[in-house]
């Protein structure tokens, strides 16, 4: 086996910090890199992130504390071969580096989260120029978390045929598919058919008699997160009668009123609330849940959450002006889109999956696929080295040969569809829900 060994680290990716998103990545990287890569993280991480499992202590022995050793840390960014950039507002780690024309990797969420309508700024449209668009013929590049991220910068007219698809990469497990989808539902009595209360056909129970439907939530409960559409979902399926069980996992602000409303709902049997847990017991919920539903809005960049139920065979349900969502979910094949802030829309999504176990079950199955088959830590770790081969950044044959030695190359172009570095359209966002629609047609 080959690999690509320099007495530096050749690769370092510099973010706000480290976090169990960005492991998996970063030991992909790490090895592909036969240890010459370095993670430079810039702050501590926020308390509030800790709470929520977050470990602050966690080592790698690729970590370095730019907040500990600031000059080593300005040393290897400006001596690597490669820098990523990310997750940082300050451009001072990087500014001597971009002066000097060397290769920069960014990856960016969306700029407009709120609204696109923010570019009219002048203020904006200044430090837009000066951080991204002065910068479109130099050797930078823009790996976007998200869907709407090429949109947002071609209003800047920055990175111009530089723009690729990119996101975040939690932990890929590998389960027995097969006995995955059969543990799945909540246990407890039951109709002895859920068709009795709902009309469907014995065959759409899946077989898993003495099982309900089991529906999860997880997140931070802030406004843009809407936990509250989540009990809306709830309200309404009880209305109709179907037997099903939600979890709300997480806590936050609105934490009282979500307990509150599950009250004034009359939903305390329907719907639990274990408060915060550590991600990998969010793990273990999402391997029991038939469905996931994510009500995040516009503000959501990305929404790892969306890679682990489905990695975790959670038939998903998810609001189209979230950032994973068109390069995750092929709509009624790997998941379920609704329209941002149509809720008889949600409300109906969720009904039908409750209806059909059926439809749970390939819908997860499919999900699962996408995760391990394409949107992995590794398959990104060695696209992204094929694709520094490709831009010159690194010699061709040094880049296909270590990616391809390691068994992380190539899957991009197998996959057919969006795939980690394969080129990133900037599709409006006016179109962007009518084109997963049409795609879920073709």
């Amino acid at each position: 086996m080959s690999t690509y060994v320099i007495d530096k680290p050749f690769f370092v990716f510099v973010s706000n910090y480290l976090n169990h998103h960005q492991i998996p990545f970063c030991n992909a990287m790490y090895k592909l890199c036969g240890g010459s890569f370095a993670f430079v993280q810039t702050e501590p991480v926020e308390e509030e992130r800790i709470r929520m499992g977050w470990d602050e202590k966690v080592r790698q022995p690729y970590l370095k504390l730019y907040y500990q050793a600031a000059g080593e840390c300005a040393a290897l960014i400006d001596g690597a071969g490669i820098v990523m950039f990310g997750g940082c507002d300050d451009e001072s780690y990087i500014e001597k580096r971009l002066e000097d024309g060397k290769p920069v990797i960014r990856c960016s969420e969306r700029l407009y989260k709120t609204g696109q309508w923010m570019a009219v700024s002048p203020r904006g449209l200044r430090k837009k120029y000066h951080d991204h668009t002065r910068h479109r013929k130099a050797p930078v590049y823009l790996l976007c978390a998200g869907a709407y991220v090429p949109s947002d910068f071609s209003i800047v007219r920055a990175y111009p045929k530089k723009m690729y698809c990119w996101g975040y990469f939690p932990e890929t497990k590998r389960y027995d598919l097969d006995r995955l989808m059969a543990e799945k539902g909540w246990p407890g009595e039951c109709r002895e058919d859920i068709g009795e209360a709902t009309g469907a056909g014995r065959e759409e129970t899946g077989g898993r008699e003495g099982r309900i439907p089991y529906i999860l939530w997880a997140a931070r409960m802030i406004d843009w997160k809407h936990p509250e559409l989540a009990l809306e979902t709830a309200r309404y399926m009880k209305s109709k009668g179907l037997s099903f069980h939600m979890d709300m996992i997480g806590g936050g602000e609105l934490e009282e009123r979500v307990r509150a409303l599950r009250t004034e709902y009359d939903l305390e049997e329907e719907v639990g609330l274990p408060g915060f847990l550590p991600p990998a017991q969010v793990r273990e919920y999402m391997e029991r849940a038939d469905v996931f539903l994510f009500t995040s809005d516009r503000q959501e960049g990305w929404g790892a959450v969306a890679n682990e139920a489905m990695n975790s065979g959670c038939a998903l349900i998810a609001g189209h002006m979230i950032g994973a969502v068109p390069y995750l979910i092929e709509d009624g094949e790997n998941g379920l889109v609704y329209r941002d802030g149509d809720r008889k829309q949600l409300f109906l999504l969720a009904e039908r999956l409750v209806k059909s176990r059926k439809l749970c079950d390939r819908l997860g199955r499919n999900a699962y696929r996408q995760i391990t088959e394409v949107w992995n830590a590794e398959n990104a770790a060695g696209a992204l080295w094929d694709l520094c081969g490709r831009l010159g950044l690194i010699s061709e044959k040094d880049a296909g040969r270590t990616a391809a030695d390691q068994g992380l190359a190539g899957k991009e172009r197998e996959s057919g569809r969006f795939a980690p570095c394969a080129p990133a359209p900037a599709i409006p966002e006016r179109k962007m829900y009518a084109l997963l629609k049409k795609e879920k047609r073709q």
